[in-house]
């Protein structure tokens, strides 16, 4: 089957407002689907004349879904993700392999296709993080493969009090190894070959740092368990608890990597911010509730999903086949610093 030919595109500032319809996906309501009308709409150009709507969208629905616009390539994303909040981010102090294919756009998560990525807040783990995800569909998967998300709004509430005292008050302890026979390299992680700028990093951000061995790496660093938005005022669950808990990984795969490097040695983990192991059944009533909040559509091509990181959460599924999303990140906010 031949594709189609050249689209021409359209919309600018004065008519592109009546060329959308909107509807949010999820009744609380969260996720707002807005549909280009009019083939070939630019999406770059209708960004730029509807922004402010768009940023008021986003405090109100944690997500927006734009599909049926004119996203053809990697710069297209790229030039609509600057529309809508300016400088993309880079990638420092990763947590998952990633491949930049365009100055501030990356891959998604490189894990394997067969496994779920958990929910979580990207980031959450660090002292700063972007405030707000963009999401390309270059390639939907034949199988599998959304990019769920999930509203902090119906999550937090339902956090028992005792849980979200305790971890409010101690924050969360993250401890990491990095090595390649463990995780990913620190060279890979801090986008680096040079001890000295990790450890400049480290001592700037308030983690701890230990050189292991020949060339591997340790860090520990506490870290906030929530977060205030930073223009709604809202609080939001905001850790890597959950994701990074030892409890995450599969029994088999966790006790050979105790017996061989100890608790001490695990590529992750976390605790309570004084040192003190978190219970399993806590971070898995986390990851419960994030999978019951869970609101998921199907990615078509050209599809782009637009997430403010403080207001949702986001996932993967399992797929089967090609796939490829790719992600930019903009608006960095520093843990303590005023908005």
């Amino acid at each position: 089957m031949t594709g189609p030919g050249p689209r021409r595109r359209t919309g600018g500032p004065s008519r592109t407002t009546e060329l959308v319809k909107r509807h949010p996906v999820h009744d609380e309501p969260f996720l707002l689907q807005i549909d280009a009308t009019a083939p070939g709409m630019d999406l770059t150009a209708w960004v730029n004349g509807n922004r402010g709507q768009l940023h008021d969208d986003l405090d109100r629905y944690g997500a927006l879904r734009l599909h049926g616009f004119a996203v053809d390539d990697a710069a297209d994303f790229s030039r609509a993700a600057r529309a809508f909040s300016g400088d993309l981010l880079g990638y420092l102090e990763r947590a998952a392999p990633r491949t930049e294919v365009a100055e501030g756009v990356f891959t998604s998560t490189e894990f394997n296709a067969e496994q779920w990525i958990p929910f979580h807040h990207e980031m959450s783990y660090s002292h700063n993080w972007p405030s707000r995800l963009y999401f390309y569909c270059e390639i939907p998967s034949g199988e599998g493969g959304a990019t769920p998300v999930a509203s902090e709004r119906a999550v937090f509430p339902k956090i028992p009090a005792e849980v979200r005292e305790r971890f409010a008050r101690d924050g969360v302890r993250y401890v990491r190894n990095y090595g390649p026979h463990l995780d990913l390299p620190w060279q890979e992680v801090f986008q680096t070959s040079d001890r000295a700028e990790v450890e400049a990093y480290c001592k700037a951000s308030g983690t701890e740092f230990t050189w292991v061995g020949e060339d591997d790496l340790r860090t520990t660093a506490v870290r906030q368990a929530t977060a205030v938005h930073p223009r709604t005022g809202e609080v939001v669950w905001f850790n890597h608890a959950h994701l990074f808990h030892v409890s995450n990984m599969p029994a088999e795969v966790s006790r050979a990597l105790i017996a061989e490097y100890g608790v001490e040695g695990l590529p992750r983990n976390a605790y309570y911010g004084d040192g003190t192991p978190i219970e399993d059944e806590v971070v898995e009533l986390i990851r419960n509730l994030y999978q019951e909040a869970s609101v998921s559509f199907g990615w078509e091509r050209g599809d782009v999903l637009v997430v403010d990181n403080f207001l949702a959460t986001h996932a993967r599924e399992p797929f089967a086949g090609d796939r490829s999303i790719l992600v930019a990140m903009s608006d960095l906010h520093v843990h303590g610093e005023a908005s």
